[in-house]
């Protein structure tokens, strides 16, 4: 694992929180640090839900841990039942993420045998935790899950495209290939995380600006596109070898996905603005897709026999190829300008207005 910026912010935000909790003479400083720990967050927008969550939940499981002190003191079966109630509370209130560190505080409060000084102080060590990471969180490289999500777009694109290149030339070890068929599916889950955080922070943070609503119509359509990249992978690997083909039968599909790959790259230069506007490559890539798919129709029609499992790859290879075009597209409109992105975009704002 890389040492990202998250990994020194938390050591940071743990090092702020144990000396302000010796700075106030507060004890034990550990269940500030705790906090400090559970608290640091991906995305500004989840770092305030969490601040926010914590600050409610462990106000109620505090107030229920002082009460429940002052009449059974630290009795460990009375410590179990209200942490069982407050696991209870946080769950009806749908604030699971909350749960770990408002125990923490109710087992400290518990202990404090309902002392009411000793309880704030515990009380209070929680929320030095979680204002430390928080506030490093937000000063501190604030986390811009755009930037990454863009950063690992062409990453992810370069592992999949050497495996699509060599899975029907069968030119890869069989291990090599399943390493790295499992990070490339590792990555996309990465994309899929970053993506979510993106469209979070639009919705709940009201900053649904125009531009990047935009943004997120294409990059939900360039995750589309390399999760259908990655079917194909699996649909080779599961169903081509196993067909009853021929040499022509390999270069046929070997073709064909040459060129849709060769068609991902050119789009994803289009994002980056690096290619001159050509809207005819988009039309001649889905015509050809379309003589692909069509081809081996006619050729299931003429000899069915053996063509099932080779039609399940081709509709994969066409799945994939349709998936690109839909990206082109709307880079062309976005480029361009235009309100042709009108559809993908009134569909994501209606997704907006029902959370």
């Amino acid at each position: 694992m890389v040492f990202g910026a998250r990994v020194w912010k938390t050591g940071i935000a743990v090092t702020l929180a144990l000396y302000l909790s010796a700075l106030l003479n507060f004890t034990p400083p550990v269940i500030a640090a705790v906090a400090a720990i559970f608290a640091m967050q991906p995305s500004i927008y989840r770092s305030w839900r969490y601040f926010l969550e914590q600050l409610q939940t462990n106000v109620l499981g505090a107030a229920l841990a002082l009460l429940a002190g002052m009449f059974f003191s630290n009795n460990v079966i009375a410590i179990g039942i209200v942490c069982i109630l407050v696991i209870v509370v946080c769950l009806r209130m749908g604030m699971e993420e909350t749960i770990g560190l408002t125990l923490v505080t109710v087992v400290a409060v518990m202990e404090a045998s309902g002392e009411w000084e000793f309880a704030v102080n515990r009380f209070l060590l929680s929320l030095i935790g979680i204002g430390c990471a928080f506030v490093i969180n937000v000063l501190f490289f604030p986390p811009k899950p755009k930037d990454q999500f863009e950063a690992q777009i062409h990453t992810v694109f370069s592992k999949m495209s050497l495996l699509l290149r060599t899975v029907i030339s069968d030119e890869i070890k069989e291990n090599i290939f399943r390493e790295e068929k499992g990070e490339l599916s590792n990555s996309l889950q990465f994309l899929a995380g970053k993506y979510k955080l993106m469209e979070e922070e639009v919705k709940k943070l009201k900053r649904g600006k125009f531009s990047m609503i935009r943004h997120l119509v294409i990059y939900k359509q360039m995750l589309r596109a390399l999760s259908k990249g990655l079917e194909v992978l699996d649909t080779v690997d599961e169903h081509f070898f196993q067909a009853n083909r021929g040499p022509q039968t390999d270069a046929l599909f070997d073709g064909h996905l040459e060129k849709l790959i060769k068609f991902h790259e050119h789009v994803l230069l289009k994002f980056d603005n690096k290619l001159k506007a050509d809207s005819s490559e988009g039309l001649d890539m889905e015509a050809e897709n379309e003589r692909f798919m069509t081809s081996l129709i006619e050729r299931y029609q003429d000899q069915p026999s053996g063509i099932l499992r080779l039609s399940v790859v081709a509709a994969a290879m066409y799945d994939y190829g349709h998936q690109v075009a839909r990206l082109d597209k709307l880079l062309e409109h976005y480029h361009r300008g235009d309100s042709e992105m009108k559809e993908p975009m009134d569909l994501l704002l209606k997704s907006f207005k029902r959370k």
